[in-house]
């Protein structure tokens, strides 16, 4: 049965919404408070508290003073009605957190994949498992995951590709898989698409029209949000630029390189870093201090440059975010160097920032996705209160 607009049922329903989105933007609030909040009476307040409580939407948390007189109730939004949990995956580590619709930071649990024995189901359980624990919350009240992955995702033939550092994982049906087995709703994305997220959410492209987010790890991938929107292509594969051969123009600087993963992936960085007096085995190890290191941002400046050349002629973003463990490393001294670059060798004018999350992109993305999602479902649930 769906209430129709003007009716008593449809402002019921709109009111409801009101005060719990008030609820979760603001925090625990008076009856009062959302009154005055919505420019609704206190008897219509008064009401939508009760229904939303009677509906185990809400609950009291704690009492306000309320001046000479008794103190009032507060309310809160039940974080246990329905949680989340967000998972980054990489080809050695997996990342979990919990996710609520208040939005609250949850412990970050990282463990180390196993080499043998993977699979969509272990992986995802394991990681679910952990994050709940950490926390303390309970399991059932876990509902949904969202799962960033290193690889093109399609959602609606719940397709995988580009699966080289997912071991196990079928290329079609993880996440029926997945649904199946773990009882919950499954969402898998891919990693760079949910660091864009961040990056809109959080990060240094909230106030923009649109932007490419260029992700520079051991792999390589762009993210293009448009206005909001994340483009994922028609099968999951926009954004694998990795795979693009190079440019005459990087031939010659890399007459070793055949496609962009060899021009500015994480061998190629890691190479450059050494070959300018970096120590260290793993990438993360050699990008220590290259903000600082002028020869190695020399080097790479004009490389990432051609790489992010392509992405221009195809979208022509106002923005371009170097973003992943390279551009993180590199910050503003190696953006603003790409920028340089990029006027030098096109008739682009881009403007070239870093990354503004710091701290788990891809992790972050899908916090913000459930937290979405979550939220969505609340609001379902406020609307079957009128049916």
């Amino acid at each position: 049965m769906t209430t129709q607009p003007g009716t008593p049922g449809w402002l019921r329903t709109r009111n409801d919404r009101v005060a719990l989105d008030l609820l979760l933007d603001h925090g625990p609030l008076t009856r009062n408070r959302i009154g005055e909040l919505s420019g609704l009476s206190k008897p219509t307040a008064a009401q939508m508290v009760t229904r939303l409580e009677n509906a185990g939407l809400i609950r009291v948390v704690g009492e306000a003073s309320n001046g000479r007189g008794p103190n009032a109730a507060l309310y809160g939004v039940r974080s246990d009605r329905v949680r989340g949990v967000a998972i980054d995956i990489t080809e050695t580590v997996i990342t979990s957190t919990v996710v609520d619709a208040t939005g609250t930071q949850h412990p970050t649990v990282e463990r180390s994949l196993p080499q043998h024995g993977r699979s969509p189901e272990n992986d995802v359980r394991g990681a679910v498992s952990a994050a709940v624990a950490a926390a303390g919350v309970d399991r059932d009240s876990v509902g949904i995951v969202c799962v960033g992955v290193q690889a093109a995702t399609s959602a609606a033939g719940d397709r995988l590709s580009f699966t080289d550092t997912l071991p196990g994982w079928p290329a079609i049906g993880a996440r029926g898989r997945l649904e199946t087995a773990l009882g919950l709703d499954v969402i898998i994305d891919n990693d760079v698409n949910l660091a864009a997220i961040a990056e809109r959410s959080v990060g240094a492209t909230r106030d923009v029209g649109s932007f490419a987010l260029l992700w520079m790890g051991d792999g390589l991938g762009v993210s293009f949000d448009l206005a909001g929107t994340v483009h994922r292509g028609a099968a999951g594969g926009a954004g694998e630029i990795g795979y693009l051969s190079v440019s005459r123009e990087a031939a010659a600087i890399a007459p070793d390189a055949d496609d962009l993963t060899d021009l500015i992936g994480g061998g190629a960085v890691a190479a450059i870093a050494r070959a300018h007096g970096a120590t260290g085995e793993h990438l993360s190890e050699l990008l220590y201090g290259i903000a600082d290191n002028h020869e190695v941002l020399a080097v790479l400046a004009p490389r990432i440059a051609l790489g992010v050349i392509p992405v221009l002629a195809v979208l022509d973003p106002e923005v371009v975010v170097l973003g992943g463990p390279t551009g993180l490393a590199g910050g503003v001294a190696l953006a603003e160097l790409v920028q340089e670059q990029i006027i030098t060798l096109s008739r682009w004018r881009p403007s070239v920032v870093a990354s503004g999350v710091l701290a788990h992109p891809v992790l972050s993305g899908a916090r913000e996705l459930l937290v979405g999602e979550i939220r969505s479902r609340l609001h379902n649930d406020v609307s079957s209160l009128a049916t």
